[in-house]
């Protein structure tokens, strides 16, 4: 069988996607927060450095024993932002040896895109840890593609809990897409569009074959967005389908998102479990 992998280091988590013949055996993710405290000081933490690198060593050991001919690794906005990103790349290549792609906004949008609705048109929004993308693709050719620096890490650092600050900061860093020219749905990627479509339908264990395609409704959005916004975060964390890490940031990432809706003038979104991993495979000809 013709076994690889791909790592994604982005700024909350790092992912793994393990991939034979073609098909998706499986993603796993190891939440590190890579991008803390990066809003306050443009640096990457030394410890934050640390965890992360051994995350993708620990993917990269897991992904060679079970096989894989091929493993490659890409890095997103915490470490194109940081002043010391640098030292993250090299911190991995001393570890294992991989070497880490550092990509740019506008490429994370296409990949997104590419993973997300492969040669088909549409709209692809990806909310991260450090930068969010809306990238729309009409008759084959993208048409829009834009990256700002605001994510769900970012606006944890900024804001916490604080609704006013939260729907405030997202509103401001919102207004960055300008006019979009959106004339279809909106395909929401990334961990946390899948974990709020999780949530808001309720599922009792994370089943990617039910959140891929589902329609999501702003009103509904916005409900569970006023729990969350109130809710201690240990009680978040006991919620079915909430992964480890992700508790103490998904209030904030739910006010982008309906931010995003409403400055797009949605009514929902449509969640994708697919995303920049089989993108990135994709843009290197791994799969198709």
């Amino acid at each position: 069988m013709n076994k690889f992998a791909v790592i994604d280091i982005g700024s909350n988590s790092v992912r793994l996607m393990f991939v034979a013949d073609g098909k998706v055996l499986y993603k796993a993710i190891n939440t590190t927060r890579l991008g803390e405290g990066l809003a306050q000081t443009c640096r990457l933490k030394t410890e934050a450095i640390e965890r992360s690198a051994l995350a993708v060593q620990q993917f990269l050991n897991r992904a060679i024993a079970e096989g894989a001919e091929t493993v490659v690794a890409f890095a997103t906005a915490a470490v194109r932002s940081a002043e010391n990103g640098s030292a993250f790349v090299q911190r991995v290549k001393e570890l294992c040896g991989l070497t880490v792609e550092v990509i740019a906004g506008e490429t994370e949008a296409e990949i997104g895109i590419l993973g997300a609705l492969g040669a088909q048109d549409g709209a692809v929004l990806d909310i991260g840890g450090a930068s969010t993308e809306l990238v729309i693709k009409e008759h084959g050719e993208l048409r829009y593609k834009k990256s700002i620096n605001i994510g769900v890490v970012r606006l944890k650092d900024k804001c916490g809990k604080d609704q006013n600050l939260l729907y405030s900061t997202a509103e401001t860093a919102v207004e960055e897409f300008g006019q979009v020219p959106l004339n279809t749905y909106l395909y929401a990627i990334g961990g946390t569009a899948t974990t709020i479509a999780a949530q808001v339908l309720e599922l009792p264990q994370y089943d990617s074959a039910k959140i891929t395609g589902a329609i999501i409704p702003l009103e509904k959005l916005e409900e569970k967005t006023k729990a969350w916004l109130t809710m201690p975060v240990e009680e978040i964390e006991k919620l079915p389908c909430m992964p480890k890490g992700r508790a103490d940031v998904l209030a904030g990432g739910a006010v982008l998102l309906i931010t995003v809706l409403k400055k797009l003038g949605l009514q929902s979104f449509v969640a994708s479990d697919r995303d920049n991993l089989e993108g990135y495979a994709i843009k290197l000809g791994l799969m198709e």
